[in-house]
């Protein structure tokens, strides 16, 4: 995955920051034990300065290294237990004083060597997710919220079934989607008229697989392609700057989700976009949520059939039924 510069500088900002507050903890704690524990501070006086011995001891070339050393790690020891003792006869646990890490296997630096540890990656992709994301406004969408009571339970023959247990799978299986997350998932190409729940599905995605750590992007068709089309004819390098990073979300991310799909202004450059962004995410793996109120017939005459052939050939169709909730709710 490329990383985005600024946001991954912010990513290491906070991590420092959070290193900077178990360090304070740790200061705290110290000062405590010291003042309630008579001659603990000395105690660790000795426990540095024989670490401090043991790396000249290493480096020197001492004819009774191992010797000394040895000595210096049984005294270690024991000192060690008394502190230990100490700690305990005061009230304290065993490890009260140890060092305090959020991240053990980084000591909260973000790195493991030349790697970068996980926990500076979720960082990174939580602040990618809000950085981009103006889907969850509400701050409620939650599969559990979803609300199958404004679906009709009249059996319609058309369906099959009745629109509230045809919306019951299709919940169900967006759930799925986001519990499965980040294994090998198919595009997911969400149609149906206006209201009837399609982004308040993919909110619910979202904030699953953000939660998880995977790095979310959600957009409208409109500030999306808008993005592509500033890029192209901004001639201020700063917002050029701005939409290259936008965009290089856009391809780069875990899970795109593209929202109202049609509500656009078609030109060149759109279908130029779409289709860039489209086949790029396809090619690489990464999987993308597009929602749209336009029936196949509408795509087709809106968009290119190389655009057309990719939605309605690799995206996974989920459709939508029932009558528009936004009504049902102002009604209520």
């Amino acid at each position: 995955m490329a990383y985005d510069g600024k946001l991954l500088s912010q990513a290491r900002d906070e991590l420092n920051r959070l290193r900077l507050k178990n360090e304070a903890e740790h200061e705290r704690r110290l000062r405590l034990a010291y003042e309630k524990i008579e001659d603990l501070e000395m105690i660790d006086s000795r426990l540095r300065s024989q670490m401090t011995d043991t790396i000249r001891l290493t480096l020197s070339r001492d004819p009774d290294l191992k010797a000394k050393i040895a000595s210096i790690e049984h005294d270690n020891l024991e000192l060690q237990e008394v502190k230990a003792e100490m700690l305990s006869a005061a009230g304290f646990p065993a490890d009260y004083l140890d060092d305090i890490f959020s991240c053990p296997a980084c000591r909260d630096t973000g790195y493991i060597g030349q790697k970068k540890c996980d926990c500076l990656i979720r960082i990174y992709n939580r602040l990618l997710t809000e950085d981009l994301s103006s889907l969850m406004l509400s701050g409620n969408e939650r599969f559990e919220n979803f609300d199958l009571s404004l679906y009709p339970a009249e059996y319609d023959f058309n369906l099959g079934t009745t629109p509230r247990e045809f919306m019951r799978k299709q919940m169900e299986s967006c759930r799925n989607y986001a519990a499965s997350f980040p294994g090998r998932l198919p595009s997911l190409l969400m149609q149906g008229g206006t209201g009837l729940g399609k982004t308040y599905l993919s909110a619910c995605i979202a904030r699953v697989v953000s939660e998880k750590g995977c790095s979310v992007c959600y957009d409208t068709a409109v500030s999306a392609f808008e993005a592509y089309e500033k890029q192209r004819f901004s001639k201020d390098p700063e917002e050029t700057d701005q939409y290259n990073a936008k965009i290089r979300r856009m391809h780069d991310c875990d899970l795109m989700i593209l929202d109202d799909l049609g509500t656009e202004l078609v030109t060149s450059v759109t279908i130029s976009a779409l289709y860039n962004l489209i086949n790029t995410r396809l090619l690489s793996g990464k999987p993308t949520i597009i929602s749209t109120n336009c029936t196949d017939e509408e795509l087709g005459r809106k968009y290119s059939p190389q655009i057309c052939s990719r939605l309605l050939g690799e995206f996974r169709k989920v459709p939508f039924c029932g009558n528009d909730i936004r009504l049902l709710r102002k009604g209520r």
